[in-house]
């Protein structure tokens, strides 16, 4: 049995079944990703979603989650700031955690370079924290443009991730596989190691982990990628999934002033995806193609059972 299959069948899932795990990544980051995603989860047009606890929003975002105990939320690790009119701070203050201005970095590389396991540690315990305080009953841990993962400098921080993980008994956002890695055997055998600790630690993760362009394709040019152009994309994605159980992760937010404000691109992109998700299209195809959603909730249940 491949470990793809494994999960899928300690999930009770039908053989060969494939699954997805539709995930809304950045909650808490803008009133505009609030707004987005709140609605997205109610109408079950996702399966969870992650709070980015530093930023200024979270507070709403973690309020809707406690309100909502139901829905899948859970914190989307951060150590990076990435935009340049909006940034956020480290709950510790952490001397290493931080740029010149007193902000997390903009880039991974600066956080593979600079951050020490201690003050990582102390942050990502310190994130979660707030959200279970906050009455979150806070269903996973993934990461904000995978910070922790190591995949630039090859220094990574998933022990502390995995420790943190398995004592709140929490499934973490990591694949076994990735896309493309077949054609980079440095990169798998980095996600094989890094299962291989998941698992010591008790840690239930993916199979593999998907997504499409953070950006409009052609962005700000005369052939700037349509709406029908993503949801196709999209689709694509979507009819591609094999079995296993596979999460996509998108940004859905709502595209306005307020968001054109405090990015610096792709807003366009982020109002798409609130869009894709709900066009009856995207509820179809994965009607058609018997896709099996399941949320984390069910992998932290297994997780839990496991260490019982």
């Amino acid at each position: 049995m491949t470990a793809s299959s494994a999960l899928a069948d300690r999930l009770g899932l039908p053989s060969g079944a494939r699954a997805v795990i539709l995930n809304a990544d950045d909650f808490g980051m803008c009133h505009a990703a609030n707004a987005a995603i709140s609605g997205l989860l109610v109408r079950d047009r996702i399966d969870s979603a992650t709070v980015m606890v530093p930023c200024a929003w979270s507070p709403e975002a973690l309020a809707f989650a406690a309100s909502h105990p139901d829905l899948d939320v859970g914190v989307h690790l951060v150590l990076t700031s990435e935009w340049s009119r909006y940034r956020w701070r480290p709950l510790t203050g952490a001397s290493t955690l931080v740029d010149a201005d007193g902000y997390f970095p903009a880039d991974v590389a600066t956080v593979e370079q600079h951050a020490s396991e201690e003050d990582v540690t102390a942050e990502i315990a310190a994130q979660l924290q707030v959200a279970l305080d906050a009455g979150v009953d806070v269903t996973h841990l993934d990461n904000h443009m995978g910070s922790v993962y190591g995949l630039l400098t090859g220094r990574d921080f998933l022990r502390a991730v995995f420790e943190l993980a398995a004592r709140h008994g929490l499934p973490f956002r990591l694949p076994r596989e990735m896309e493309g890695a077949d054609a980079d055997p440095m990169l798998q055998a980095k996600l094989t190691e890094a299962a291989a600790v998941a698992d010591a630690f008790g840690v239930e993760i993916v199979d593999r982990l998907w997504t499409h362009p953070f950006e409009l394709r052609g962005e700000g040019t005369a052939d700037e990628e349509s709406y029908e152009q993503v949801r196709d994309g999209f689709l694509a994605v979507l009819r591609a999934v094999p079995p296993g159980v596979t999460e996509i992760y998108l940004h859905p937010m709502a595209d306005g002033e307020e968001l054109r404000a405090a990015v610096d691109f792709a807003a366009a992109k982020r109002g798409y995806e609130l869009r894709l998700l709900d066009d009856p299209l995207v509820q179809r195809t994965i009607a058609e193609e018997s896709l099996v959603r399941v949320g984390w909730r069910a992998l932290r249940e297994l997780q839990r059972g496991d260490a019982r």
